[in-house]
């Protein structure tokens, strides 16, 4: 029987100094894609993908369009061997990147939303005054209660549910240090600020969701060719008006990546493979269902490896 392969998109945080310069060398295919960005942009991100400078390439409005633009050179790579995906979802950004590789979206436009989705995020809270943190070693019941209990400090919220033990929160600064402590005094292993921009995934980035509404409505969106789960609803969507609805909800809501992968398994997915920089997702993967494979590809040694163990 062959297997049934879901193509997962990694999101922010994803991106490095160098990320898809390989590809570019060794594929016609994948420098298209880096071309077409450049035009697309109005600027080189092929440039700033490959040589930095790195406090630059974290830029939201730079890291985004960067990682889907990275991502996508590696799907039409994989495409060109043979390797088609069953299903996609992206971890966040990596929505985009699935949409673009479903045909649901063409590359250009989504580069360029992308761009733009990072600008409105960037703009949406003042720098200082939003953080993120990871709460590692406690289950989501435990993570809930402790985020409600953080919530009288001010404004904090689940953002992204990536394993069963691993919860990131988001909101007020204040919010997120003190709610990160409560998890540590509930028993968590570990509990971290993470180095972001800005609080994503909360109500606080409602701002940036009203401008992108408005950029999605102007949008050419199409149903995708291939089925597409939108990780704000851990469900399958297929029209138009729901792809733009998740997408607008996403922004300021939670990411439910575990309830996403579990959802693919249910359906009989037993291969995954990672598109784009990084390896993050392959990691959840372990946490969330080690009876599935799990593979990456975000160099040309890894592809190689991913097609010699499919």
């Amino acid at each position: 029987m062959s297997a049934k392969i879901a193509f997962l998109f990694p999101g922010q945080g994803a991106q490095k100094v160098g990320m898809g310069a390989d590809f570019y060398e060794e594929y016609e295919v994948a420098q298209e894609v880096f071309k077409k960005a450049n035009q697309a942009l109005g600027f080189e991100i092929s440039d700033l993908a490959f040589n930095g400078p790195a406090a630059e390439l974290k830029e939201t409005a730079n890291t985004q369009p960067a990682i889907l633009t990275m991502s996508i050179a590696v799907n039409e790579v994989l495409k060109e061997k043979g390797v088609q995906a069953d299903v996609v979802a992206g971890h966040s950004l990596g929505e985009y990147s699935a949409l673009v590789a479903a045909g649901a979206l063409s590359f250009s436009e989504g580069v360029k939303l992308v761009r733009k989705r990072g600008e409105f995020m960037e703009a949406a809270v003042p720098s200082g005054q939003g953080a993120m943190g990871a709460v590692i070693g406690l289950d989501r019941e435990d993570v809930e209660a402790v985020v409600e209990e953080g919530s009288e400090f001010g404004v904090v919220e689940l953002a992204n549910y990536n394993t069963p033990i691993q919860t990131v929160i988001s909101g007020a600064e204040e919010a997120v240090e003190k709610t990160l402590e409560l998890a540590k005094e509930a028993g968590a292993k570990r509990a971290l600020p993470l180095p972001v921009s800005g609080p994503f995934h909360s109500s606080l980035m409602a701002p940036a969701s009203e401008k992108l509404a408005a950029e999605l409505n102007k949008l050419n969106l199409t149903s995708p060719q291939v089925p597409l789960l939108a990780n704000v609803r851990a469900d399958y969507v297929e029209d138009v008006e729901e792809i733009r609805e998740a997408l607008i909800e996403q922004l300021s809501g939670s990411v439910y990546w575990v309830d996403t992968i579990e959802q693919m398994v249910a359906d009989g997915v037993d291969t995954f493979i990672e598109v784009g920089p990084g390896n993050t997702l392959k990691k959840f993967m372990r946490r969330i269902d080690r009876s599935v494979t799990a593979l990456n590809v975000n160099s040309v040694t890894s592809l190689e490896k991913t097609l010699a163990k499919l």
